[in-house]
């Protein structure tokens, strides 16, 4: 006070003016502090018009139905901690990072060995369809019962068992992933584990296991995809003669895999019970139902050609379909719970399926583009030595190396009961886009290889497949735009579904109790923000120490800012922000690689730390860091409100740019990553292990890796040869007799010669393309239209 005054003094107010301005002064502050710090007023006299003007101006979000059931479905994870802007490092390494056990390595090692042994994947897209003795082997073997328990005859696997043998099996053909995949993720078997009747278990789930039960999922519609609400195939309720109860059901359906082979069909429909049979009102809403395929009315007699790849997918339609209403998954008190029961479902299992199919192609490209890299010549040297095909290769072995990581991470986290819906829905949409990226580099690398089709071409088949995975189970552009921050907000963020419920409610209490929580938290990230903008994101702890330290930091300066621009977009926009998808589609790439580089961190802790793993950590961390700070940008650059805008873009973004998480990886890095990839076969082998890779050297892949050894092998015998043309005892310009008059002068030996001349013949049969007669071409074509 005396300061104060001393400041009054300063300006030549007289003591009188200036004691009674203080006591002014210091009594609004009181006042001010007292609506604040005293619930009942604040409540009251602030609170209270906060809700009424959120009422007023319509600023809380409509949530639809079909948008709750997803919201509830499954649980908020570590993703959540991006949410704070401070993440709990200690907790998110003290997740599980899980690891495949001997049984399941035996079973790796021989039953899904097996698997891929028995037919390439050109001979499956040249029968159209799985050889007939590989449906007995997967049927005998319970590949369709992998997740199906022990006590109904399945094999019991974990999720993460499960993801090892599709990855594998991902890494032969991607018509094992659609047959075996949909069996055992979404579809009545998982439904029945999780929500079926004891009676309902004991009668399908051992068929089922044994494949004599072949099961499909029908939903999708063609006016109703990720739309449940539109859904217009219909069950009614009625009453049959023998008094018993039973459902009439229409529908038409697309789009549904094994469809047309399938003797089991588990069903979405709307529910109505006109006479009020079941007790649930008229409009009883989506229930799942199982139909035998062979009941009168089933219509299942087509097939779909998605992108040529020859997995059965089909169509569906049923008319006045009538089955007893303990045909609903779960039984009738299971109905109208349809919709919760499937979002329940793909809240975890969108984050095991997808991830371990595209790691299984991702590392079968990282396998083949850099044995390519190597045996490949151009102006005498190996194409991977050029810095143009090294940028390609960084990517693959980058991508990968995350990828991997994203797969075990994801799915410790579903196996230990987490269900993490946000996280789940993130692995699903960025390990399918960067596989599609993966895919693409590998085909520019192999060049003219790539794209002649043959059993020699492993990419080809791939390539038109990879827009399957880009669309089924929620299509990437909605995922994006909708999903990872649209109900990652409300699901994941500390205050907004609870502010929420509170407003619906009309709980002034509770959201009194809410609001002032988030705007304190508001006000410290605003600080932390600062300060972390200033410092470069250095006054933070990162829970190791060394190399990655680094990454730690600059990913709790990124939740700090994503957290911050969260609140003040969630606020600023309001309900409006959901039609906002390119601003939302922004802050999904920000929480999606703050994960991604999340589980790359804590794959390289789980590794034990391995140094000969750095470049590919750096360049992994730097590349996603880089995409988090593009989506921060463009955030702050497209805030399209009158005057904040403007003044974000002028001040806001400068600094986002000042102190920027990162660039791109450079250049020598790039080199660094796509040199280890050709050159160190242990990170090689790391990198792609749990593959299929052929012994057989009359294989695509086994041709390659012959070759590949080979011109290894052959390296430091060229290297002797080389030193002695500098040294002036071979001459440079004999070429054709070099070999021979190197061994003729003992500067390389017999079998050395016999090694180089091994490696290049094997090196030129690895780069040949396939060529077929006209007639042999003829008749192929001739043969695929009759099939189809």
């Amino acid at each position: 006070m005396i300061t104060l005054l001393s400041s009054f003094h300063y300006f030549s107010l007289p003591p009188l003016t200036a004691s009674l301005i203080l006591r002014v002064l210091l009594g609004g502050a009181a006042i001010a502090l007292s609506l604040v710090l005293i619930p009942y007023l604040r409540r009251n006299l602030i609170t209270r018009w906060v809700m009424l003007t959120i009422e007023k101006l319509k600023l809380l979000p409509k949530i639809s139905d079909t948008e709750k059931e997803a919201i509830k479905a499954g649980n908020a994870w570590v993703e959540k901690e991006f949410f704070t802007g401070k993440p709990d490092w200690k907790y998110i390494l003290n997740e599980p990072y899980p690891h495949v056990t001997p049984e399941i390595q035996d079973f790796l090692d021989n039953q899904v060995e097996k698997v891929c042994a028995m037919a390439t994947d050109w001979e499956i897209y040249q029968h159209k369809d799985l050889p007939s003795e590989l449906w007995k082997y997967l049927k005998h073997e319970k590949f369709f019962g992998m997740m199906i328990p022990e006590e109904y005859g399945g094999l019991g696997f974990s999720n993460l068992a499960y993801s090892a043998v599709m990855m594998k099996l991902a890494s032969r053909s991607f018509t094992h992933v659609a047959t075996v995949g949909v069996t055992n993720s979404l579809g009545p078997a998982k439904l029945l584990m999780r929500y079926g009747t004891p009676e309902q278990k004991s009668q399908y789930l051992p068929r089922l296991a044994i494949g004599e039960e072949i099961p499909c999922f029908a939903l999708t519609e063609p006016n109703a995809g990720s739309d449940a609400a539109s859904l217009i195939s219909k069950g009614e309720v009625f009453k049959g003669e023998d008094g018993k109860l039973y459902l009439k059901l229409n529908w038409k359906k697309r789009y549904i895999t094994l469809g047309a082979i399938a003797t089991l069909l588990g069903l979405a429909v709307r529910v109505y019970d006109p006479d009020h049979l079941l007790g649930k009102g008229e409009d009883v809403g989506i229930t799942c139902v199982l139909v035998p395929t062979n009941t009168e009315g089933v219509i299942l007699n087509q097939r779909h050609d998605p992108m040529g790849v020859p997995f059965y997918n089909s169509p569906t339609e049923g008319h006045d379909v009538i089955v007893p209403v303990e045909q609903i998954i779960g039984g009738v008190k299971k109905a109208g719970k349809g919709w919760q029961m499937l979002m329940q479902s793909l809240a975890a299992g969108r984050g095991v399926s997808f991830p371990a199919s595209c790691t299984g192609v991702a590392k079968l490209v990282t396998r083949v583009a850099s044995a390519h890299s190597v045996n490949r010549k151009q102006f005498g040297l190996s194409i991977g030595r050029f810095e143009g095909i090294e940028e390609p290769l960084a990517r693959i072995a980058g991508f990968t190396y995350m990828l991997d990581a994203l797969r075990l991470y994801t799915c410790g986290a579903v196996d230990n009961d987490r269900q993490p819906a946000v996280s789940a829905a993130i692995a699903k949409y960025i390990s399918t886009e960067l596989t599609r990226k993966v895919v693409m580099d590998g085909m520019d690398i192999l060049g003219g290889s790539g794209i002649c089709r043959g059993e020699r071409n492993l990419l080809a088949n791939i390539y038109t497949a990879m827009p399957i995975a880009i669309t089924v189970e929620g299509a990437n552009i909605l995922t994006r735009t909708l999903m990872i921050f649209g109900q990652g907000s409300i699901r994941c963020h500390p205050y907004i579904y609870d502010e929420i419920q509170a407003l619906n409610n009309q709980d002034l209490a509770h959201f009194d109790k809410t609001l002032w929580a988030h705007l304190s938290s508001f006000a410290v990230n605003k600080f932390r923000a600062l300060m972390l903008t200033i410092s470069g994101g250095t006054l933070t702890m990162a829970p190791v120490s060394g190399a990655t330290a680094k990454y730690y930091r600059k990913l709790t300066f990124a939740s700090t800012t994503f957290a911050l621009l969260s609140d003040f977009v969630l606020v600023a926009y309001g309900g409006k922000l959901k039609r906002k998808e390119k601003l939302t589609g922004r802050f999904a790439d920000a929480l999606t690689w703050m994960y991604l580089g999340t589980c790359t961190l804590r794959r390289y802790e789980s590794n034990g730390q391995p140094k000969e793993e750095l470049p590919l950590v750096h360049w992994s961390l730097q590349y996603a860091l880089y995409q988090i700070q593009m989506a921060f940008e463009g955030i702050l650059n497209n805030i399209d409100l009158p005057v904040i805008g403007g003044m974000l873009r002028r001040t806001s973004l400068p600094w986002v740019r000042w102190q920027k998480l990162s660039d791109l990886p450079n250049d020598q890095l790039g080199h660094d990553v796509a040199q280890l990839l050709q050159n160190n076969r242990f990170i090689r082998e790391r990198l792609t292990e749990g593959i299929y890779v052929p012994e057989a050297e009359t294989e695509a892949l086994g041709r390659l890796e012959k070759a590949f050894t080979l011109v290894h092998a052959s390296q430091p015998i060229l290297r002797k040869i080389k030193a002695a043309i500098a040294a002036g005892l071979l001459p440079q310009n004999k070429p054709t007799k070099l070999l021979d008059l190197a061994q003729m002068r003992s500067v390389i030996t017999k079998s050395e010669l016999a090694l180089v001349n091994q490696a290049e013949l094997a090196r030129n049969d690895a780069i040949q393309v396939d060529a077929f007669g006209l007639e042999e071409y003829s008749h192929q074509e001739k043969l695929s239209e009759l099939r189809s």
